[in-house]
């Protein structure tokens, strides 16, 4: 099973949530429509990992997201975590109507910083992805259609999350293909203050 950093230890997840369609300029770039429920879909344990690939069967696509740990009935910890997509398949499996997960829970398609313990999750948290010194994509709670809280209860209405499990929180506009060679640097900040920071060199 894999894992990921919690203040230098090791948390195994069972399972990741996602988040889709959560600011409203990442749906407006992909051409999508503001869903009138929230959606939410699975990546696997299998689907963790720390390469930063930039093909798998097809191009990949990048989605830098915030992501929450969730023990013991709250989200204790955050992260910048990329979310890799199919998106050529991904358009062909939403044009038949057809799940996403063969283009969204591929072995290697869920990568994260390591997690920080947080107290307080407000407005003011917030993410930004540079590509090779750019800054590519940011977004912060205040921009979300659904907050962190409003996630969760949404998910615990349905499904149990076990200590350990992390939730993505969807991505803002600005995603884009992954190319070979490239350097990500992704962090996460409260009020410009740095509260993690990860670097990936995409293969």
């Amino acid at each position: 099973m894999n894992s990921v950093k919690v203040n230098n230890g090791d948390i195994i997840p069972s399972k990741i949530i996602c988040v889709g369609r959560n600011y409203a300029a990442h749906i407006s770039e992909l051409g999508n429509e503001v869903p009138d429920n929230m959606v939410l879909f699975i990546k696997p344990n299998a689907a963790i990992s720390e390469q930063l690939q930039s093909y798998h069967q097809e191009t990949l696509h990048y989605e830098a997201e915030l992501c929450f740990l969730y023990q013991q009935g709250h989200f204790c910890a955050v992260a910048i975590g990329l979310d890799l997509t199919k998106r050529a398949l991904q358009t062909q499996l939403k044009a038949k109507g057809l799940p996403w997960e063969r283009a969204k829970a591929f072995t290697g398609s869920a990568l994260f910083s390591d997690f920080v313990n947080l107290d307080t999750i407000d407005e003011h948290l917030k993410l930004e992805l540079f590509i090779n010194g750019e800054c590519r994509q940011t977004g912060s709670i205040a921009m979300m259609l659904y907050s962190p809280q409003a996630v969760l209860d949404e998910i615990r209405s349905f499904i149990n999350l076990e200590d350990g499990d992390i939730v993505m929180t969807g991505t803002p506009a600005g995603v884009g293909e992954i190319i070979a060679g490239d350097i990500f640097e992704g962090r996460v900040l409260h009020r410009n203050t740095v509260l993690v920071e990860k670097k990936w060199h995409a293969l």
